[in-house]
Order: structure tokens, then C-alpha cells, then sequence
């Protein structure tokens, strides 16, 4: 039985890991591209959310090189995501594909559950042979979070962001064609050495943070953001986000009590005196994390989701009272088809903008700072 999966990122490493370590054939779908989205948009209902739509294009491009089963999480509560599975099923069924659908319920906090759900797909494996594929699976999570920040962390710094960004890039398919939990982290800290190698971008010594919440596959695919991370950090930008593969993963399976990796468990608590009450997908999540960020002293909040997704629609409406009270700016940016490249630059540009006359008016930067950082958004 050739498997295949959705993309969110670079999930598709560990992901595929898992998979090929349990002795299945693995089709990997092709990159998430402009054919992916425009073959969802052609078979998906008109008003569903984006994420359906490059899902079910992942679906059917991978079907186009031999896949005959799809692995897809299910889900509940208000977000529309627990339905996925269902009719994504329907619609493929109706364009006459035949196909297996295996759904993975997720079991918060239960890995037994999880477990007895993977072994129910046929998978012929001892529990060791399970456990050692999700060890490496695991450690592969770890090394892609600590790729995408130093990302985060160097992008801005440096002169040379083309370079930044082809040796992480470079650093992620290395780490998805390791099959040794030793080297895992030895790759990752030769990423970083080389980095820290690059020459520096004596403009932006000191650059903007800006915290990045919101829905978690508009966060984590670039391409459903408009490669959002990699634009700010071009713009001088320093990305922080709190929403990561481990952080679901100990979350929803290690009810967030794994001490190696990072957990929304103990900032959700900051959400509470705005919204206390769950409203389904990471909208409590995405108030947590504003505070927190606001806390942290970062220069500013961008909100990102699918358009009509409703837990953030709650969550913005929420984030008007918490850029008031935390002083701290916010920006809402939603995603869908139409969207275009310029337009969402234009408004990075205005925020950013915003952002640096608001620190030069209460002291925070200096004018040479300011009128660097200006002059990158004009050559941008």
C-alpha cells in the first residue's frame, strides 16, 4: 500500500520518517504550489477554508504518482478541520478515485491510543520497531524547529539572506535523509556555525521582533503565508513564534510534561483574563501567545489564519482589548486564493513602518537605525 499525507510545512520529515521506519512505501507529495491550489480550488465548495483546498490538491497530486491511501488527522469542536477527512473522502470518491482514507483521531495526551491507532493501519511491526520510528521521527521535529529558528534569528542579521536561506534550506534535506539519532543534532549545529560565519547587516544590529500567531497550518505552510517568515526576515525583521511541530506534538500526545520540548500549557493561563473559554482550532492559543509576546517585550503581533476561520475571528476580535491594555500593535492578516503578493508586502511594509516611528517616539531606537531599516523597505 503506497501512503500519502497532507503538507503543513516541513512536517513531510517527519512525517515520511515514521512512515518509511514502519516499513510502509511512502509517496511524499510534491511541494505545495500555485497546480496544488488551483486543482483544490476547482474541486473544493467555494467558501471552505484554504487549508482544504491545498489539501485536497496534495491529495490528488500525489494520487497522480501512485498513492492509494491517505493519512489524515481527524478532529472536533468548532473549527471546521475535524470534517476534513469526510469530505475531502466524498469529493475524491466522486472524481472516481479509488483510495484508502485512514484517519488518526488525535488522542490528546493518550500515546497509547495513538499507538493502537497505527498499528490498526496493517502496520506489521513490533512495539520496539514503533517506538525506535517514532524516537527518530521525534528527534527529526526537533532538528527541523531548531533549523526554522535560527532562521528566525539570523535572516535579519545578516547580508547575505540568500545564503541564510539556502544553507537552512540545505540543513532540512539533510536532516530528512538522516537515519541516525546521533547525527541529528551535529547537523543542526553545523547549520549553526556556518551562520554565524555569514557577514553581518551593519543596518539592523538591532532588529524589530515581531511574534507570529494564529491558525496552525496558515502558520506553519509558507506557501498558504505568502512565505510570510522568510519576507519579514528579508525586510529586517526577527520572526518569533511559539506555535511549532513539537510544541503540538508534546501538547496533543505528552500533555505538554516533556521537558526538551516547549508547551503552550503554561502560557494558555495568559488568555484567561480575555478569553476564557475554549472556541475551538488555537484561538485561545493565539490570545495566549499575544500576551505573552506583549510580556516579552517584542514590537509588535501578527495574527495569521485561513479567511472565515472562525476561533481566530473570535481571537480578533479578543486581540482589540489585549493591544489596548498590553501595548502592545497588532495585525490580523487572513489568507485565501486571492490574496496576492503585493498586498500583503504593502501592508508588511505599513506595520513595520508603524512600528519603527513608534519606537524612535518613545526612545527605544535611534534615527540612523530608523532611516536604515527605511532604506530596505524601499530597495525591497
Amino acid at each position: 500500500m503506497r501512503i500519502t499525507f497532507p503538507h503543513m510545512g516541513n512536517s513531510y520529515i517527519a512525517i515520511s520518517s515514521l512512515l518509511k521506519e514502519l516499513g510502509l512505501d511512502v509517496v511524499v507529495p510534491p511541494p505545495c504550489s500555485k497546480r496544488t491550489l488551483e486543482l483544490g480550488i476547482r474541486y473544493s465548495p467555494e467558501f471552505v477554508c484554504l487549508p482544504f483546498k491545498i489539501n485536497l490538491g496534495n491529495y490528488l497530486e500525489a494520487m497522480d504518482q501512485g498513492a492509494e491511501a491517505i493519512l489524515m488527522a481527524g478532529g472536533w469542536g468548532p473549527c471546521r478541520f475535524g470534517y476534513y477527512a469526510q469530505v475531502e473522502r466524498d469529493i475524491l470518491q466522486d472524481l472516481g478515485r479509488e483510495f484508502n482514507m485512514v484517519i488518526i483521531e488525535a488522542p490528546d495526551s493518550k500515546l497509547p491510543s495513538l499507538l493502537n491507532q497505527v498499528r490498526q493501519m496493517g502496520i506489521k511491526t513490533s512495539w520496539f520497531q514503533v517506538w525506535s520510528a517514532i524516537r527518530l521521527a521525534w528527534e527529526k521535529l526537533k532538528a527541523v524547529d531548531r533549523l526554522e529558528a535560527l532562521q528566525h534569528y539570523w535572516l535579519p542579521r545578516v547580508a547575505d539572506k540568500s545564503r541564510c536561506e539556502s544553507m537552512v534550506d540545505a540543513g532540512l534535506k539533510s536532516v530528512d535523509g538522516c537515519g541516525e539519532l546521533r547525527e541529528m543534532a551535529a547537523l543542526v549545529d553545523k547549520v549553526d556555525r556556518d551562520l554565524s560565519g555569514l557577514g553581518r547587516d551593519v543596518d539592523n544590529n538591532n532588529p524589530i521582533r515581531i511574534g507570529l500567531a494564529g491558525e496552525i497550518y496558515t502558520l506553519l505552510e509558507p506557501f498558504a503565508n505568502y512565505y510570510l517568515e522568510r519576507q519579514l526576515g528579508r525586510m529586517g525583521v526577527e520572526v518569533v513564534r511559539d506555535v511549532n511541530l513539537t510544541q503540538w506534538v508534546n501538547d496533543h500526545l505528552f500533555g505538554g510534561v516533556l521537558p526538551s520540548a516547549p508547551s503552550l500549557h503554561t502560557t494558555l493561563p495568559l488568555a484567561t483574563p480575555y478569553l476564557q473559554y475554549w472556541v475551538g482550532g488555537h484561538g485561545r492559543e493565539t490570545v495566549a501567545s499575544t500576551v505573552g509576546y506583549a510580556r516579552q517585550k517584542l514590537d509588535g503581533v501578527i495574527q495569521v489564519a485561513p479567511l472565515t476561520c472562525m476561533p481566530e475571528i473570535v481571537a480578533q476580535s479578543v486581540l482589540e482589548k489585549v493591544q489596548e491594555e498590553e501595548g502592545i500593535p497588532v495585525m490580523t492578516m487572513y489568507f485565501d486564493e486571492h490574496a496576492g503578493e503585493v498586498g500583503i508586502i504593502t501592508r508588511l511594509e505599513a506595520f513595520l513602518d508603524m512600528i519603527r516611528w513608534r519606537k524612535m517616539k518613545t526612545g527605544d531606537t535611534d534615527a540612523k537605525n530608523l532611516s536604515g531599516s527605511r532604506r530596505r523597505l524601499c530597495q525591497h
